[in-house]
């Protein structure tokens, strides 16, 4: 009966076995944008991780001078926009929101492949990636309509302390909703963009990714969801939650909603998968409250949940600093509450390049 009521057609069984068996082994993140009453949106993330990401907290003003770092010929910039981002080891924007309220996440792709780069064009670092989007722009439909037109290169380097090329996808999210993946598929950049792509995962690919929703959608979230640490069981749930989560109340409601389903769709610390060992523990989670503009940082090895009130900042060209926030190994340092006076004059750190 149960099989009679939610059949779904050949084809999009065949899509669903085929991801399934041939999606290749993936570092488990997860990224999604709520929707609130009274203009709230919320873009939460998780960052899943086999071992420490050597992750801080870093405060950049506008005014930055900015190189793409992969040589000569690197694109170079000033940022127009003060932000917040989370590094990885100390030579990479991961996560981070701007003044604009533009939120940028850089999720594994396994499946990503980069463009051969030569030299001679306008090369952009990997690791400076999600930093080019925060310091450029404040919509989503502002750093589409750029990016479409390659205004760079896109070069990718070793994982630090790995043998294995960093292989990202990137999703934006802004003050309004708007949403954007930008993916690197057979050396070309592929741009998926609407307000209705809220989630994000790993692999597959995300136009796969739309394929295997659509039949849990089929069979509604009230009924049954996978739940796996897979990505696509992932993708499935934090689509189902941040839609069925209440959107009124609060914004600290809202707040709530989306905690809760961002540590639904995370991996248990300590979890091990024996014949996925590429699939790993939550280390942290952010939340990004675009309208309040306020960033959320949560790690797994720490009691509290603290917060960065990006409306008091200094983030001027005249008098704004670079800080730091040192959160320790493993994000083990412990901080609670607003953490603004806490961030300390930092030399900004160097994007890896080439």
């Amino acid at each position: 009966m149960f099989l009679k009521k939610y059949a779904f057609s050949a084809a999009c069984a065949a899509v669903l076995v085929s991801a399934y068996a041939l999606a290749p082994l993936a570092q488990a993140c997860t990224r999604f944008v709520y929707h609130g009453a009274d203009n709230e949106i919320i873009t939460a993330r998780s960052m899943d991780w086999k071992s420490d990401i050597g992750t801080n907290l870093w405060i950049f003003p506008r005014g930055m001078q900015r190189s793409g770092e992969a040589g000569p010929h690197s694109i170079r910039w000033t940022s127009k926009y003060g932000s917040v981002i989370a590094s990885g080891y100390d030579i990479s924007t991961t996560d981070g929101m701007n003044e604009a309220g533009l939120v940028a996440n850089a999720l594994w792709l396994v499946e990503s492949t980069y463009p051969a780069y030569d030299g001679t064009t306008p090369g952009l670092s990997i690791a400076a990636w999600a930093q080019y989007v925060l310091d450029n722009f404040a919509s989503v439909q502002e750093a589409v309509d750029t990016l479409a037109e390659q205004p760079f290169t896109l070069v990718t380097d070793k994982v630090p302390g790995e043998d294995r090329l960093a292989t990202l996808h990137l999703s934006l999210s802004d003050a309004s909703g708007d949403s954007a993946i930008i993916e690197y598929i057979d050396g070309r950049q592929v741009i998926h963009h609407s307000r209705t792509y809220q989630v994000m995962t790993n692999s597959p690919i995300f136009e796969q990714q739309l394929a295997l929703n659509s039949y849990w959608q089929q069979i509604g979230g009230l009924v049954m969801l996978p739940g796996t640490n897979r990505a696509s069981d992932r993708f499935a749930r934090a689509s189902f939650y941040v839609n069925a989560i209440p959107k009124t109340g609060t914004s600290t409601d809202a707040l709530a909603s989306a905690f809760s389903v961002i540590r639904n769709v995370s991996v248990p610390y300590g979890i091990v998968t024996p014949d996925q060992p590429n699939i790993s523990s939550t280390r942290w989670r952010t939340v990004a409250d675009q309208k309040n503009k306020l960033y959320f940082f949560e790690s797994a090895l720490a009691p509290n949940v603290f917060w960065v009130d990006m409306k008091t900042l200094d983030l001027s060209e005249s008098t704004g600093q670079v800080k730091k926030l040192s959160l320790g190994p493993d994000q083990s340092h412990i901080y609670a509450g607003l953490v603004n006076d806490q961030f300390k004059e930092t030399k900004p750190f160097k994007f890896l390049g080439l």
